[in-house]
């Protein structure tokens, strides 16, 4: 069976168990009594809003993806087609970008992003229709890159923000002898401003409570949203599944608007969140 198979019926089997359970992301209690949570409206349209946040319309340029063949096997497909074997390459590229404002009521931001994934498989076709097994792929190579600018206006002190998270995987330089690995939805990152840095970090999880209290395992992890932190603690996170955003109490107007334009931006995404 094909891997991108397996792995669909791994997400399958995910989506039946979230049909009929209570899929959430769990704001640890202590981060919980010193935060408060903003509801975002339009997280997954062109427009979002929460308490005193808006955004101006998301502006996006051209969503493409060029599927396409990579290097050909034609020595090794000569021991291969003797066992009744075809190898391929397929090589998949996705990127989308977008920009818009941010403003509290008071002060604004303005957001550029730029998403760009690329998926390297090899294809292992059987060729003796008698098979049952079609073939195989195998993960070889996994780059996604989001990175935003995001600029304050001249009314603020503050200075502009760069934003970057990636996920990386390559089967050869990880030495990697699973064959059925296959991409966790994990990236990780920063944004700085030169002085100061946010990190960013996934969140996923594996257990889901069903309508009956009993609680189950999912098949495979899910993203459930990013915790944002600076070396002093945790100051957000980010919630995927019921697209809220937790802000630390202590957060001045200026750190606030900077967090939210972050968030925005990582809930504006397309590439990395075709999955919701």
């Amino acid at each position: 069976m094909r891997m991108k198979n397996i792995v669909m019926i791994m997400m399958g089997a995910m989506g039946l168990v979230g049909c009929g359970s209570s899929i959430k992301l769990t704001i640890p209690e202590t981060f919980r009594q010193q935060a408060t949570m903003q509801h975002v409206n339009g997280a997954r349209g062109n427009r979002m809003s929460f308490s005193n946040f808006t955004t101006s319309k998301i502006k996006r340029g051209i969503h493409v993806v060029y599927p396409g063949w990579g290097r050909g096997f034609i020595l090794e497909n000569l021991l291969w087609n003797q066992i009744g074997i075809q190898k391929s390459e397929t090589v998949r590229k996705e990127k989308a970008k977008f920009r818009y404002a941010i403003t509290d009521g008071k002060n604004m931001v303005e957001v550029y992003a730029h998403e760009n994934e690329v998926t390297k498989k090899h294809e292992y076709e059987i060729v003796n229709e008698k098979n049952p097994f079609p073939g195989l792929d195998i993960l070889q190579q996994y780059k996604y890159v989001f990175s935003a600018f995001i600029r304050v206006d001249t009314a603020q002190e503050s200075r502009h923000w760069e934003l970057l998270m990636t996920n990386i995987y390559d089967r050869e330089a990880e030495n990697d002898k699973n064959p059925f690995t296959y991409i966790r939805k994990e990236d990780n990152g920063l944004a700085t401003n030169g002085i100061d840095t946010i990190y960013i970090k996934a969140l996923s999880i594996q257990k889901t409570e069903s309508p009956d209290g009993k609680i189950r395992r999912l098949p495979v992890k899910l993203l459930s949203g990013y915790e944002l932190s600076t070396p002093g603690g945790v100051i957000a996170i980010i919630d995927m599944i019921n697209r809220n955003i937790w802000f630390y109490n202590e957060l001045d107007p200026a750190e606030k608007l900077n967090v939210s334009a972050i968030a925005t931006a990582i809930f504006a995404r397309k590439v990395r969140n075709a999955q919701w």
